[in-house]
């Protein structure tokens, strides 16, 4: 399982002119950048936007990989990108405590689902932010946990995207209230194969049934519909991304939708309007 490794370089953090730009927050493990787009209001909430890193890597990492932070302005949405704890031995690479499966691999007792859910408390006690659009977007461990806090923590969460990620291996029944959910996983990937398997000895349901679990949960019809294709992986040629969307007899807030990347393998060479279409996605899908 340690093939899940991968790094990111370390990014300097720039600060542009105005104060929005310098914001930090401090959710208990220390401060982080907290990315606030310059046309900020307090009087207008904005979209909150919360960036999971994969296993090995960084909050700064991940948003240097996917450009997140960089649509803020365009956007008007605030992104905060935390950092998981390290590991104790080796070279101590960050983690989330997502599942069973993924990637607790020192058997740590940390509650990452409080620390997140504290973190974005912590943003909307000083900000203003548009409690029905309240985002999280993860890379592999970190869909991985974007998925466990739509379960445990659906009723501040408007909708989640995984990039392969997956959903929690063990069975869960439907959490109280509905989250649109999109998973985004390449045909190609070897280390959380698109179709599913094994990890550390525990189930991790492939992209598909994954999806089909999320849209019975948000009591969508069983039978999804495909809704054309996109380009997502610039080392692909063409629209190598299928489209397929879980929306008839949703329950108000819920939605399910899969975007299979033929031959992307587990960390893409991202396309220039990969990160765009995640952001306006989730953007799209408040809760009612």
């Amino acid at each position: 399982m340690r093939q899940v490794c991968w790094a990111f370089p370390a990014v300097l953090l720039v600060i542009g002119p105005g104060a929005a730009s310098a914001q930090t927050v401090d959710a208990g493990r220390g401060g982080l950048p907290l990315h606030v787009p310059s046309g900020y209001d307090a009087a207008a909430p904005a979209p909150l936007i919360v960036l999971l890193h994969g296993y090995t890597s960084s909050g700064a990492g991940q948003d240097t990989y996917m450009q997140v932070s960089a649509l803020k302005d365009a956007y008007g949405f605030i992104l905060v990108a935390p950092d998981g704890t390290r590991e104790a031995g080796g070279n101590r690479p960050r983690f989330w405590n997502a599942s069973a499966a993924c990637c607790n691999f020192g058997g740590s007792e940390v509650d990452d689902v409080a620390y997140l859910a504290g973190l974005i408390d912590a943003i909307t006690a000083d900000y203003a932010v548009d409690d029905k659009r309240v985002y999280l977007f993860g890379h592999s461990n970190g869909g991985f946990m974007s998925y466990r806090m739509a379960h445990e923590h659906g009723g501040a969460i408007a909708a989640i995207a995984s990039l392969a990620g997956a959903d929690q291996s063990r069975s869960r029944p439907a959490p109280p209230e509905p989250v649109h959910v999109l998973q985004i996983h390449g045909t190609a990937d070897t280390v959380i194969p698109y179709e599913g398997g094994s990890l550390r000895g525990e189930a991790v349901p492939g992209a598909k049934a994954g999806v089909e679990n999320w849209a019975a949960h948000n009591g969508c019809a069983a039978a999804g519909v495909d809704s054309g294709a996109l380009d997502l992986d610039g080392g692909l040629d063409g629209r190598e991304t299928d489209v397929r969307r879980y929306t008839d007899g949703c329950r108000p807030g819920g939605s399910a939708e899969l975007w299979t990347i033929a031959g992307g393998g587990h960390v893409p060479a991202l396309s220039a309007q990969f990160t765009r279409l995640v952001v306006e996605w989730l953007l799209g899908h408040p809760k009612p």
